[in-house]
């Protein structure tokens, strides 16, 4: 999003920073391979956790429209990375979550 939209949204303008830099620190860990998983597991959370309040505020401030789905977009790319990269990891390493 934009610095006009998520100011036009009612944050403060410190917001931005802090969004851009974890936005970019969640990024890198999920493209660096070494990164744990852990940390891995919680950078998926953040940005799930964004594109959903994304969502959450773009209809609280602007009613609902087709501009509520489109963080939502996204949420479901991160959600098919999500996906793959667990069955990915079964694959390589041989183990996985067993209900």
């Amino acid at each position: 999003m934009s610095r006009a939209g998520i100011l036009g949204l009612g944050y403060p303008s410190y917001f931005i920073g802090m969004l851009t830099a974890y936005k970019i620190l969640g990024s890198l860990a999920l493209v660096i391979p070494r990164v744990p998983e852990r940390i891995k597991e919680w950078a998926y959370a953040g940005f799930a956790f964004d594109f959903i309040s994304a969502s959450i505020s773009i209809w609280a401030v602007a009613g609902f429209g087709w501009t509520v789905f489109f963080p939502m977009i996204f949420m479901a790319i991160l959600a098919v990375s999500y996906i793959y990269r667990h069955k990915i990891h079964v694959l390589q390493h041989g183990h996985g979550h067993h209900a």
